[in-house]
């Protein structure tokens, strides 16, 4: 095939030039992202039933919905929360893989299905599923700058005008509002309700009857008479609008005419939909929007959607109000894939510099060096066919590929050169010709072993499965296309670029005549270089025939460095990717059971203290929120989300992120009744919103809640002690007091009540009632029922609320009722179907997260009856964790059975095999020295040194065989390979060493990941040239050896058997 492209150079450049094109065209569509849609789908779906507690909606909603979950495809599990707020949340994440959509309309299905089972309070206000990723894109802020707005205006403004168009926008999965819009507030006097015999429900119902709107048909419409003169759309009554409408609806009309309406008996205002939540946005009165991803989307495109269409909804603001983003991912986004893009190009540069040093000649280093963005924008262009995108997973992998695409055409451009310099007066073009007849099985099998290496990760599944596949995929087709530029277009490039070697004195060149000094200089360099090598060469090689006549010690030394490997890969924490500094922080803050948000409030007003005191060159904005926030929330709750100055401006290790976060905790630790948690976002969006593990302890027996909330209690005790865990927390709440109503059910009969009107007095009194809608400004806002707050403010106030009995008297709650304090739970969470707790936390200073989880399993396992399951990136850690093993020998068995059928031979595959432990040894010590973890950067770092150093292997015995076939023994056909092949290894490795050192040695945003990936592949590869150019002859020599003293062991044993039967017969 390459004579093709020798005799016609000009076709090589124009199909090098077709790829190149493709490849630039690909970069303009191509989206950037951190990582790919590692994530899987989530299907959330919430239910509100207002006034109840958390028992109740988890056995009248959550669990009735739970239930139905059945048949799904692709569903892994489900977890639920029940509130006391009258809230139900279900999040159900299935498989990577599964179609967002689809999952959304099973769901759907099966939620339709339990519809009629749940409550009427929860079907007249819906239940919604949603898909989205479960953590956060954006934290849209909106705030008064004058300070002469409150919350709920802020809140109103937010919720009527810029919610429903972000929510529109292509991408966005899911908004989570942090405040509320303007309702219709109608507050009761009890007093003045018993005075006129009237209870709450009289006040719903005149509501629900005379705030309506009437579809009255019209005059005239058809069919109509014959001489019909008009035609008139007839309206009935409509929607109210203004609180004055409300407080003249009329209650009742007395015997003297006149009348009782709602003004009379409460007070009615423009409020707030709810008063759950207090937001300041550095300060100054606001209200939240978080932003969550939808499955699948480009997370930077959906990102600048937002922000353009706040920029256009910013325009129309009213004076005083502006917006800022509270934590905002993209910045880092960019940010590391530009990092990594930098760390390319230098390994591009390092990797030239290194073929120059080698080759020594500026033509034989082009051809290599023109390779390089041909195969880049090559791949560029799979990317685009293949739905890849230019995330840090796709270019670690380009980085990695970079010192690998080198190789094939370093392999042509120095067996050229050798057959120049052995033959003076042959032309390139016929040492070309001679050249690509003696190498193009070898690169076409080299290409073919290193891809063998990585094909198996391809097909792995899950998130992990994900980001092998990135990495797989980039070097596989990075490798495919090396070998078909170095089969296409290098052949033609030696062919016309390369200059005969002449016998006598050569002509000088451009650089002798104008710069003789230079060419002085790197004559000299050139000399010494060569001799220098020389020189190291004729000592490589005695060492080598040392090695070989004291095999044993060696050997000893071989089983030495295997064990040392096997201990330290045992010893090594942990993980599943390494967090990074991405320029947000998150605090969570919770006070006791029944603290109320005005605590709380102080709380939030000494954590903004502290930042803006003592943080405050690190810090450019800070949203906080009391009674509120990610996961449960309740008036004891709080969260603040906190965006950091750009990293150039928070220098040292002293500024990270997580430095300010350590410091945050140890300042909040002496805060009175507040547990203060500060946290750093996950390593992957959508696999939980902050670092750390999370982990469900499962009710598997059947204790009842007060046994249960024992070992929960327990558990929480033991690792709140173990030094190896910090901030582990609860995601529910502690269990509140509660005021349990007992009705009387006699008394009730002998007042001739009825238990429906009792029970729907509290509820509207205490826990309030949706009524119906109004019209606001043009939009349609809800009206709401409930008692004035100064007559439910403590549990003697009950006794102000009357029921009215069949023939019009008026009973107190007291007369037919008794109350009595006990404790309930403020949420009630429960994961897979049963009763269960989250736990939360972070491992400590120098501690892996794998470390962290097998900690609290362990502590869990003390406890009889319980079971532990694994959500969110710890599930997906535990996930990756068991493929590891079946990772390393499926890449070693293919690589095995590809040499046997490179080499036709089963023992020569040994040989090269053997080598690999040398090559793990130094990858693993490097990520022991560095204080890194165990994770899938070292999977895939420990799989491209066993590519590498299987290809180092492979070059020498490669020649190792020919020479014996030439009739040489064993020994000296290694001696000789070892000879030979001592500099192209050496070349091609120290070109990969280079090329990945700029990931080793990074700094900046995305930092860990390229130093995790980049330790592993640099400290891997340095123990397979060093170490494996001794051990490669040993073993060479040892199998052959072997194999060919083993045959005649039993070709002697089968000649005496035979000679046996002979005597015998």
């Amino acid at each position: 095939m390459s004579r093709i492209f020798i005799d016609r150079p000009i076709f090589a450049w124009v199909l090098a030039i077709i790829v190149m094109m493709a490849g630039l065209g690909a970069l303009a569509f191509l989206p950037n992202e951190q990582y790919p849609d590692i994530a899987p789908a989530q299907v959330n779906i919430r239910a509100t039933y207002n006034g109840a507690s958390a028992e109740t909606i988890e056995n009248s909603v959550t669990q009735v919905i739970e239930q139905q979950l059945t048949g799904i495809d692709g569903l892994l599990y489900f977890s639920s929360q029940s509130s006391n707020r009258g809230q139900a949340t279900i999040s159900a994440v299935f498989a990577k893989g599964t179609d967002p959509d689809i999952a959304q309309v099973q769901v759907q299905n099966k939620v339709q299905s339990a519809l009629s089972r749940l409550p009427q309070a929860v079907q007249s206000q819906g239940v919604t599923v949603t898909k989205s990723n479960p953590d956060q894109l954006l934290m849209v802020g909106v705030y008064d700058k004058s300070n002469g707005r409150s919350n709920q205006d802020v809140s109103d403004y937010l919720t009527s005008n810029i919610q429903d168009p972000l929510s529109r926008i292509e991408g966005v999965g899911d908004v989570n509002v942090f405040g509320a819009p303007h309702a219709m507030r109608i507050w009761l006097d009890p007093t003045k309700l018993a005075a006129v015999s009237l209870m709450p429900s009289d006040v719903t119902s005149a509501i629900t009857a005379q705030n309506t709107e009437v579809a009255a048909g019209e005059i005239g419409g058809l069919p109509a008479p014959q001489d019909q003169s008009i035609d008139a759309i007839v309206t009935a009554g409509s929607r109210l609008q203004t609180a004055d409408q409300f407080r003249a609806i009329v209650l009742k009309t007395n015997t003297d005419g006149s009348t009782v309406t709602i003004g009379d008996v409460a007070r009615v205002e423009i409020g707030a939909e709810n008063y759950s939540t207090i937001m300041r946005i550095d300060g100054h009165p606001g209200a939240g929007i978080s932003i969550s991803l939808s499955p699948g989307a480009d997370a930077l495109a959906t990102a600048e959607r937002v922000k353009s269409a706040m920029a256009d909804l910013a325009k129309g603001m009213p004076d005083g109000l502006d917006y800022t983003y509270g934590s905002d991912s993209t910045a880092f986004i960019k940010l590391s894939v530009a990092e990594v893009e930098k760390s390319l190009f230098e390994a591009i540069v390092l990797v030239v510099i290194v073929m120059f040093v080698f080759l020594q000649s500026w033509r034989a280093t082009l051809i290599p060096a023109i390779a390089v963005p041909v195969v880049l924008l090559g791949t560029f262009a799979v990317f685009y066919v293949a739905g890849f995108s230019i995330n840090t997973l796709t270019l670690f992998g380009l980085v990695l590929a970079i010192g690998l695409l080198v190789d094939d055409a370093i392999v042509v451009v120095e067996n050229v050169e050798r057959l120049l310099e052995e033959n003076p007066g042959m032309t390139p073009r016929q040492a070309t010709i001679l050249s690509m007849q003696e190498i193009q099985v070898a690169l076409v099998a080299i290409a073919l072993v290193l891809s063998a290496v990585f094909l198996p990760m391809a097909f792995f599944g899950g998130s992990t499965g994900v980001i092998y596949r990135q990495f797989s995929l980039t070097i596989v087709v990075a490798m495919v296309l090396s070998v078909l530029v170095a089969l296409i277009l290098s052949p033609a490039l030696t062919a016309t670029l390369l200059k005969p070697k002449t016998e006598g004195e050569e002509e000088p060149t451009w650089v002798d005549r104008h710069l003789p000094w230079l060419a002085r200089l790197w004559h000299r360099f050139h000399t010494g270089f060569n001799s220098g090598f020389e020189r190291m060469t004729n000592a490589y090689a005695r060492r080598v025939e040392r090695v070989v006549q004291h095999k044993w010690r060696w050997l000893g030394l071989f089983a030495i460095a295997c064990v040392a490997t096997f201990m330290l890969f045992q010893r090594l924490p942990t993980g599943f990717l390494p967090n990074e500094d991405q320029g947000t922080i998150m605090v969570q803050w919770r006070l006791p059971a029944g603290s109320p948000r005005t605590r709380t409030e102080e709380v939030q007003k000494q954590i903004e203290t502290y930042f803006q005191t003592y943080e405050k060159h690190n810090i450019a904005t800070m949203l906080s929120l009391s009674g509120g926030g990610m996961g449960a929330s309740g008036q004891n709750t709080g969260s603040a989300f906190i965006t950091l100055v750009d990293w150039e401006e928070r220098p040292g290790a002293k500024n990270t992120a997580a430095a300010i976060v350590q410091r945050a905790n140890g300042a909040f630790r002496g805060l009175r009744d507040a547990q203060v948690f500060t946290l750093v976002p996950g390593a992957i969006r959508g696999l939980g919103s902050s670092a750390g593990f999370t982990m469900e302890l499962q009710n598997r027996s059947g204790m009842t809640r007060a046994q249960f909330q024992q070992a929960r209690d327990e558990l929480l005790a033991k690792a709140g002690e173990d030094s190896r865990l910090t901030n582990v927390r609860l995601s529910d709440l502690p269990d509140v007091s509660t005021l349990k109503v007992a009705m009387n059910t006699r008394a009730l009969t002998t007042y001739g009540l009825t238990a429906a009107n009792a029970n729907s007095t509290l509820q509207t009194a205490w826990g309030g009632t949706y009524v119906n809608d109004f019209l606001d400004k043009g939009r349609v806002k809800r009206v709401y029922v409930q008692g004035d707050a100064q007559f439910r403010s403590r549990p003697e106030d009950l006794s102000r609320w009357f029921v009215r009995g069949t023939d019009g008297q008026m009973a107190p709650f007291s007369a037919f009722s008794s109350i009595s304090w006990s404790t309930a739970p403020s949420t009630s969470s429960r994961f897979n179907g049963l009763q269960a707790y989250e736990f939360s936390g972070t491992p400590a200073s120098g501690v892996s997260s794998g470390t962290a989880m097998q900690i609290m399993e362990d502590l869990a396992s003390q406890i009889p009856g319980t079971a532990v399951a694994w959500s969110g990136s710890s599930y997906q850690e535990r996930l990756s964790s068991g493929q590891g093993p079946i990772l390393y020998a499926l890449s070693l068995l293919v690589v095995f059975l590809c040499l046997a059928a490179l080499y036709e031979s089963w023992s020569i595959p040994i040989a090269v095999i053997l080598i690999i432990p040398l090559g793990l040894l130094g990858a693993i010590l490097a990520v022991t020295l560095r204080g890194l973890e165990n994770d899938v950067y070292l999977q895939i770092g420990l799989l491209t040194t066993m590519g590498l150093a299987a290809k180092n292997a492979i070059l020498m015995i490669e020649f190792a065989e020919q020479a014996e076939k030439q009739g040489k023994r064993v020994i000296e056909a290694a001696l000789e390979a070892a000879r030979i092949r001592l500099r192209p290894i050496l070349m091609t490795s120290f070109a990969f060493i280079f090329g990945v050192l700029p990931l080793a040695v990074a700094s900046g945003a995305g930092a860990n990941s390229r130093i995790a990936i980049g330790t592993a592949v640099v400290g891997g590869m340095l123990t397979a040239t060093l170490l494996a150019i001794f051990f490669i002859p040993l073993f060479f020599v040892i199998v052959r050896r072997s194999v060919r003293e083993g045959m005649a062991v039993a070709h002697r044993y089968l000649r005496n058997r035979r000679a046996a039967k002979g005597d015998a017969a």
